[in-house]
């Protein structure tokens, strides 16, 4: 009887301990949780650094200066543009012939100077009348103006009619001429004519 009294009054004694023991460790674990920590404590946080691109200028290098001048280039032949060059391939002429006066003309009754032609450009044969092989003349009269100049050109006589007209006039306008000079001034000269051939190579 004395031993289970004696047990009992041990293990009493034993729970007590413990449940002191427990409640003094709870008691400090709580100060430590609520209590500030001492001292200072340092954040480390890495910033990514901000590059920027690098623009590197490239300027294109000067070429070397030649040891020796480059040789002159030659310089292409311009081709004579050809009057008929919109006619037919066939062969033909157009034939400019010498003036003829009739209210003046090249008589030599001025004593100062006449008039004189300078340039007559061949007239550009058509191209009907080359297809067809035909042939013929034109006689056209004009004035040779101060300048030296022909104005008013006109028709006197053709055959076949109607076809190197057109032709002929437009040549006469491009004729250039030394004009008549008479005390000294260029003076017009009227009724100049002049006759134009078309004639196909034979």
């Amino acid at each position: 009887m004395v031993r289970y009294l004696l047990a009992i009054v041990f293990a009493s004694v034993v729970t007590f301990v413990i449940i002191w023991g427990m409640q003094s460790l709870i008691a400090s674990g709580e100060g430590a949780l609520s209590d500030a920590p001492k001292g200072s404590v340092l954040d480390f946080v890495r910033v990514k650094k901000e590059t920027q691109a690098e623009k590197k200028e490239r300027k294109p290098k000067k070429p070397p200066k030649p040891q020796e001048p480059p040789p002159p280039m030659e310089q292409p032949e311009m081709a004579t543009p050809n009057p008929n060059a919109n006619a037919v391939s066939a062969d033909f002429s157009a034939n400019v012939a010498a003036d003829v006066g009739i209210k003046g003309g090249l008589s030599l009754d001025s004593g100062d100077g006449e008039y004189l032609p300078i340039v007559k450009v061949a007239p550009v044969y058509p191209r009907r009348a080359a297809q067809r092989g035909i042939e013929g003349y034109v006689i056209v009269e004009f004035t040779v103006n101060k300048s030296g100049a022909v104005k008013d050109p006109f028709v006197v006589e053709a055959q076949p009619e109607g076809v190197f007209n057109q032709a002929a006039l437009n040549a006469a306008l491009k004729f250039k001429y030394k004009p008549r000079v008479v005390s000294g001034e260029p003076v017009e000269v009227a009724g100049v004519q002049n006759r134009i051939s078309f004639e196909m190579s034979k």
